[in-house]
Parts: C-alpha cells; sequence; structure tokens
C-alpha cells in the first residue's frame, strides 16, 4: 500500500471544528512536505478550490499550482499530485506550466482532474460551468489536448471546446505526469477508463470498494491499456486504545449547528451523482472519510489496510487532524517507518 496525505490547503478537513491547529500557509504547507518525506508518506493530493468549501467562502485558501511548484522545489521524493479542474485552465497554456513543474520537481508531477462540481464558484470567478455530462466531454477533451502538447513538437487539434494550430511544449515533462480521476456516474467511469491512468474514490468500506476495483479493472481491461491503480480518501484516527480513538471520533463528529460551509457541502450533493445517499453527520469529515473506519489501535488500522489491499487497493489519501501530529503517529504506528535522518 501507498500512503498519501490531503495538503491542508483549506486550513484543515473537519468542517464543525474551527481551529485544527493547521493554518492554510505556506509556511505549514512547505513543513508538512518536508517532514512527511523524513515520516516516510509517498504522495501528497494538493486541492484545487479557490474559495474555502470547508470552513466557509470566505476563509483563506491556498492556490494549488503555485503551492505545487513550490513544494516541488522544497522536497525531493514526494509525488505531487495537483487537482486541476478543466474549465478553469486553457489546455495548452497549462500543458507548459505543468511542464515546468514536472521539471522542477524532476519529474513527480501528477494531475487528479476534477470535472468540477461547485457551480457557484465558476460564477463567482466568470467561468463556464456545464451540465454534468458536457464536463466529461470536456474532460475528454482537455486531456487530448494536454497529453497532445507533451508528445508532439507541435500539436493541432480540433474539438467542440478547444482547438490548437501548431502549439508548442518545451521543455516538456521529464515523464509523463501520472493521471489520476474519480466519479461514480456513467459518464465518469467511462472517461476514466479510457483515458485515465488510475481511478480514486471517495472512503467507503471494503465490500463497497472491491466491486468499484472490480468493475473498473474490467473497463480498463476492454480498452487494452495497462492495468488502473486505484485510490481511496479516508480519514485517520490511531490511539493506543480503541476507547481513546471512539472519543476523538466523538469529538469531531458532535454536530450541534450548521457551520458555514453546509450550503457548499449541500450544493455539491445537488450536483453529483453519486451512489449512496450521504449522512449529515458525515458532513464533518470531507470526501466520505469515516466510512472506511480507519479508527483505532495500530493494530486494528493495519487489520483494515489488509483488506483494502487484497480488494485491489494500491493507495491511501489520508486526512488527519492536526495533520502534522497525527501523520507521524500513523507514520510510527501504523505505517510502521523510521523517521529519515532521526
Amino acid at each position: 500500500m501507498r500512503f498519501g496525505y490531503w495538503m491542508p490547503v483549506f486550513g484543515g478537513w473537519l468542517r464543525n471544528v474551527a481551529d485544527e491547529q493547521m493554518d492554510a500557509s505556506w509556511d505549514y504547507t512547505k513543513r508538512l512536505a518536508i517532514n512527511s518525506e523524513k515520516w516516510g508518506y509517498d504522495l501528497s493530493l494538493i486541492a484545487e478550490l479557490n474559495m474555502n468549501d470547508i470552513k466557509g467562502i470566505g476563509a483563506p485558501t491556498l492556490d494549488a499550482w503555485s503551492t505545487a511548484a513550490a513544494v516541488a522545489a522544497v522536497t525531493e521524493t514526494l509525488e505531487l499530485m495537483v487537482a486541476v479542474r478543466p474549465n478553469f485552465h486553457q489546455p495548452a497554456l497549462f500543458a507548459k506550466a505543468a511542464a515546468n513543474i514536472d521539471q522542477i520537481s524532476g519529474g513527480r508531477l501528477a494531475l487528479n482532474v476534477v470535472s468540477s462540481w461547485w457551480a457557484d464558484e465558476a460564477k463567482r470567478y466568470g467561468l463556464q460551468f456545464d451540465q454534468h455530462d458536457d464536463r466529461y466531454a470536456r474532460t475528454s477533451e482537455w486531456l487530448q489536448v494536454v497529453e497532445g502538447m507533451w508528445r508532439e513538437e507541435e500539436f493541432d487539434f480540433a474539438g467542440k471546446f478547444y482547438t490548437t494550430d501548431k502549439a508548442i511544449c518545451s521543455p516538456k515533462p521529464v515523464n509523463k505526469p501520472v493521471t489520476y480521476a474519480g466519479g461514480e456516474s456513467e459518464a465518469a467511469k467511462t472517461l476514466i477508463a479510457g483515458q485515465c491512468d488510475a481511478y480514486v474514490m471517495h472512503g467507503d468500506p471494503v465490500e463497497a470498494i472491491a466491486p468499484k476495483i472490480a468493475d473498473m479493472a474490467a473497463r480498463r481491461a476492454a480498452t487494452g491499456k495497462p492495468p488502473m491503480q486505484y485510490g481511496m480518501a479516508a480519514y485517520a484516527i490511531v490511539r493506543d486504545s480503541e476507547a481513546e480513538a471512539q472519543r476523538e471520533l466523538k469529538r469531531i463528529t458532535d454536530v450541534t449547528d450548521l457551520p458555514a460551509g453546509y450550503d457548499n457541502f449541500d450544493q455539491w450533493l445537488s450536483g453529483t451523482q453519486l451512489e449512496r445517499e450521504m449522512k449529515i453527520n458525515e458532513y464533518s469529515v470531507s470526501n466520505r472519510g469515516l466510512r472506511p473506519n480507519l479508527i483505532g489501535t495500530p493494530e486494528q488500522l493495519r487489520e483494515r489496510i489488509e483488506e483494502y489491499e487484497a480488494a485491489g487497493l494500491d493507495l491511501l489519501l489520508l486526512q488527519m487532524s492536526p495533520q502534522a501530529e497525527e501523520m507521524e503517529r500513523f507514520s510510527a504506528q501504523v505505517m510502521r517507518r523510521e523517521v529519515v535522518g532521526a
């Protein structure tokens, strides 16, 4: 299993805990990224939103791509899985910027392609927001342009959404960045099986994740392309006893008044085609992070992670709070990796 983590670009992941002791700042991000390599983490997911959907739209949120360039310059081994919404980035120009970040990192850039869900954000920034299936049609063209720019010396393209005429990307990426994407609609699954390298999922129990992986593996095999990787979001709480872990769970899920970010959460639900209804008590943690139940003692967490590995999962994308302290604990007690340079 590879272990990744969500960079706390929103100042945390708990919608009903105001201060998680990890501010949305470059200083915190830099220290966390450098230390995460020492703790043995493989990857960091840097989410892209221009408004804060966790703490409320007016709260600070770091820009994903300038943050990624900075993190690339201060790390050595960390894979940088950076989210990108096609309707926010002209693909030919994006291909050049992303290739430059890949050069800075020495070939560690990866994309998390997100077909946007937040209509109000697009409206506020004056950008096009397509209906559900059109979002995936746009993403398909967008990927063709980006990858064509990375592949060809001069790239021509004429589609419904984008055109290029002998466009040039030089220098090119050190390696073609891995493309991760997620989605539960038929349009999303068709796109990902045909054009992406990895499928990432919201958190769910292993009995729900296993058939999703089997389905996507079959879809992928039908395309004749190499097998995909599979990742899942999860929120982790590790403690010396199960009782301690359950006390922490109660603390973070004790929702009394709906916080400032609830309207954004409600809009996200209305703009997606999730296969299962979300519950209000899951509002406290994003991306269905509590469903995998990575909550308990180190032994309990290792046992559950082994079950996900047996189902075909390759990557865990972890959220914790406060991120630095909990990541260090998780590394020592669950991953059992020695701190580099300690």
